[in-house]
């Protein structure tokens, strides 16, 4: 018991002694812990904070009729929604086609839920407002132009009048597009259709095709859509490859520059760590002489430097543990707009990595007090 007390005291006075150098070491170790703690928990949370920046360029998951059937029902799209990842998907947007004609031009004019639409296609530009009644249409861009109208102008469509709620820039092909709700499609369907299939059309229960707007990565995504197709609802699931193929392709880079810049800094704290415990141990060599003129072993040296490096390491490593979550914390907000969520494995594992640094770091000390020669270092030469 007393030498393990008089070891602890002896363990203590050497960080006292050699404040100035274990400092130096001590800042180098937080502010490496700092950078490791934050690139990783940047590195995990980048992939959703992304996804979520990617599906402001549309969505990435496309639903359409499965073989020859030529629509899908709403509890069709109910059932394929529920096997989607309920915490990864933001939206989901039904559409339903139809070729009309205004004023003898053929245009096509589509149905669909806007108040979902500002979840799938947040990068749609309108001019005026969307259509809040089943009599008022939305008209893109290139659509107003051909027919010469502007928000608050009317239009017909067979027998059914139109206002024009306001106009849609996508620089897509919904430029050409006549954009009316769900209500106001069906109306439209339902009074050139007659019998069953205007009754079904009326109830908006018919679609053509729907748009998911979902956080997953490219290997995630497909998995998705294999099992929505998996599951025979008749319907199928086509991810939108562009935008995957590319997201894919951003994360994997930036995963590499994280690693990178991760194994650079390890690398500049175990050199910074391992000079000044070098230094610590050139000044001790008169010390390491008379304890080893007294009888200490190699063994004790070693586990004395072994236990200072140790202790550096995990305080540095629980400190820039702290400072790299509030790093990264900063990061996020300034960059995505949204706070990063909280990984509580990641303050135990980048001590455990400052600890394996630091020990790494004490093993140069550890050799060179084990070349000191007693009595060459006692006669001061």
């Amino acid at each position: 018991m007393k030498n393990k007390r008089f070891f602890v005291r002896m363990l203590f006075k050497a960080f006292f002694l050699q404040r100035g150098r274990m400092g130096t070491a001590l800042l180098a170790m937080t502010l490496g812990a700092a950078v490791l703690s934050g690139l990783v928990t940047l590195s995990r949370d980048i992939p959703r904070q992304l996804g979520r920046e990617f599906r402001s360029y549309g969505a990435n998951l496309v639903l359409v009729p499965a073989g020859n059937r030529g629509f899908f029902t709403r509890a069709d799209l109910r059932r394929a929604g529920a096997l989607l990842p309920q915490g990864a998907l933001l939206g989901v947007t039904p559409w339903r086609y139809r070729q009309v004609k205004v004023n003898e031009q053929p245009l096509m004019a589509a149905g669909t839920d806007f108040a979902a639409v500002r979840h799938t296609s947040p990068y749609w530009l309108v001019h005026g407002s969307l259509p809040r009644e089943r009599d008022e249409a939305l008209l893109g861009e290139e659509a107003a132009r051909l027919l010469r109208l502007a928000p608050g102008g009317v239009f017909a469509i067979g027998s059914r009048a139109f206002t024009v709620a306001g106009t849609l820039g996508t620089g897509g092909a919904e430029e050409g597009f006549i954009l009316l709700t769900l209500e106001g499609f069906a109306a439209l369907e339902s009074a050139s259709l007659d019998g069953a299939a205007g009754e079904d059309a009326a109830e908006g229960g018919r679609f053509d095709a729907a748009e998911c707007s979902l956080t997953l990565g490219p290997a995630d995504l497909d998995a998705a859509a294999a099992r929505v197709n998996a599951a025979a609802l008749g319907l199928e699931a086509r991810p939108v490859k562009r935008l995957a193929v590319s997201e894919g392709a951003v994360l994997a880079k930036l995963s590499a520059l994280i690693l990178l810049v991760t194994v650079i800094v390890l690398l500049l704290v175990l050199i910074c760590t391992a000079t000044t415990m070098l230094a610590i141990a050139a000044e001790r060599r008169r010390e390491i002489g008379l304890r080893k003129a007294l009888g200490a072993s190699g063994r004790d040296l070693a586990l004395e430097f072994f236990c200072e490096g140790g202790l550096l390491g995990l305080t540095g490593g629980l400190l820039g543990s702290i400072a790299g979550f509030v790093f990264a914390q900063q990061i996020a907000l300034r960059v995505f707009g949204r706070p990063l969520a909280f990984a509580a494995l990641t303050a135990p594992l980048t001590a455990l990595a400052c600890l394996a640094l630091a020990l790494a770091a004490s093993a140069f000390p550890v050799r060179s007090a084990a070349q000191v020669e007693p009595a060459i270092v006692l006669r001061g030469e």
